[in-house]
């Protein structure tokens, strides 16, 4: 085959070509940081990429997540220590007022605390986290407590012990968020029953201390006061409301603990999620300048040999 001139030409214009575009690569690699700046560059490294920025976003969702998480948990443990502290300063005005000892003055201030008190229990019942009320089940647009009662929207819950497989009804109901792929986690605390059994006992102690018939010994038959020697007084019924407050408040915090379980779990995810990702696509800069510096050399190279191998034309003779 007889190779021409202009073959000579082309093939060399042609490499040069190739030349620059590897050069204009390499520069676009080191100025990005990536060693792919479009999909065609290199399909499989794109595809990977994508599902590497979806763990991360995922990730991402799955903190914010646990930071409603938190909210919620931290008001709820915050309003059952409340309840319990509230509790205990009821604890010792009943056993005041059980002693006969106190004039009417007495127990008409015994009795304007106790009726704060249950107030401020019934506020405790409606508290909100941003917009939501939290112990109202799945209906969280709505207060548990309207006026002096428990919201007549909600269905009473039933007795567990006398129908155990009674449908769970919207107070008991859990809201669940996701917390990591496939699990999801309960963030609320069932409180209607919890606070309905303390507005029936404050509302029982309330009434005995408004009746001025009723004496200090009445007040404590009534309620079981049981005064121990040395020891702290039992009062049944307040007591086991206590220690349901103390049950709740418990859970709440193996929800938490559990909350910074996840937490770290997503963090070590994001960590390697992230090294993954690098690794994938980002730049070797050591790697890239020595590429670049030996496609230089070579191009170079290219154009001193082919200022060589092009004749001159008419034009270099005119000069």
């Amino acid at each position: 085959m007889r190779v021409t001139q202009s073959m000579l030409s082309s093939n060399m214009l042609r490499n040069l070509n190739n030349s620059y575009n590897k050069m204009a690569k390499y520069q676009e690699q080191l100025n990005s940081g990536s060693i792919i700046n479009r999909p065609s560059d290199d399909p499989v490294v794109a595809v990977k990429g994508m599902g590497y920025r979806v763990d991360l976003d995922k990730n991402q969702q799955y903190q914010r997540n646990l930071n409603q998480a938190n909210t919620w948990l931290d008001g709820t443990d915050e309003a059952l220590d409340q309840v319990g502290t509230s509790l205990i300063r009821v604890k010792e005005l009943i056993v005041q007022a059980a002693n006969d000892t106190n004039t009417p003055e007495d127990r008409q201030k015994i009795n304007e605390e106790i009726s704060q008190i249950r107030q401020h229990l019934k506020d405790l019942g409606n508290t909100k986290v941003g917009e939501n009320y939290i112990f109202s089940g799945t209906h969280t647009n709505d207060p548990l407590f309207v006026n002096d009662a428990i919201n007549t929207k909600f269905t009473p819950v039933p007795d567990r012990i006398a129908v155990p497989n009674a449908p769970l009804v919207a107070t008991e109901k859990s809201i669940d968020i996701n917390v990591f792929d496939g699990i999801k986690m309960q963030i609320n605390t069932e409180g209607v029953g919890l606070f309905k059994e303390i507005n029936t006992f404050m509302t029982e102690v309330e009434n005995l201390l408004k009746d001025n018939t009723t004496t200090g010994k009445d007040i404590g038959d009534s309620l079981g006061v049981n005064l121990i020697a040395g020891g702290n007084p039992a009062i049944p019924g307040l007591d086991a409301l206590n220690e349901k407050v103390l049950v709740k408040r418990a859970e709440v915090g193996a929800k938490q603990n559990r909350v910074e379980l996840m937490e770290s779990r997503l963090q070590m995810q994001e960590v390697n999620v992230t090294k993954q990702k690098s690794l994938n696509e980002d730049t070797d800069y050591a790697k890239t300048i020595t590429e670049m510096v030996t496609a230089e050399s070579i191009h170079q190279a290219s154009l001193s040999v082919g200022a060589k191998i092009i004749q001159q034309t008419l034009v270099d003779f005119i000069r």
